[in-house]
């Protein structure tokens, strides 16, 4: 079963999202985790309200780091903005995924951002051959 990590800086929004949409499309089929390099007090409301338009609900999530452990345990890891600060491990399939930090946007700023992530999410879940439910 794969495990795919998503970092960003704060792990307050993007890495809230894509993980929200990790877990909604790959179900019990695929493990999905975030951090942050610098985590957050809170996840973005606005990234919750816009994920709440798609029926996915992070509100319950809460920003936390990463550890070299958890990285360890990822078969892939997302990065999203977070730069040197993000860790590299010999034999982690790496992607960078540059997307709009929706950090002080409002929900409409936000649904193009959230929507990026879904494509992404999407082709990820293809190319590790986990069917999206």
């Amino acid at each position: 079963m794969p495990v795919v990590l998503f970092l960003c800086t704060h792990n307050a929004g993007r890495s809230q999202m894509a993980m929200g949409f990790f877990t909604h499309y790959a179900g019990d089929r695929a493990v999905a985790w975030s951090g942050g390099s610098e985590p957050g007090s809170r996840v973005n409301p606005a990234a919750v309200a816009a994920m709440a338009e798609r029926g996915i609900d992070i509100s319950g999530e809460y920003p936390k780091p990463w550890t070299d452990e958890i990285v360890r345990a990822a078969d892939a890891v997302i990065t999203m903005g977070c730069g040197d600060a993000c860790p590299v491990f010999p034999g982690r399939r790496y992607e960078e995924w540059v997307l709009d930090d929706p950090a002080g946007m409002d929900v409409a700023a936000v649904r193009p951002v959230r929507d990026e992530i879904e494509r992404r999410v999407r082709v990820l879940l293809d190319e590790l051959g986990v069917p999206a439910a």
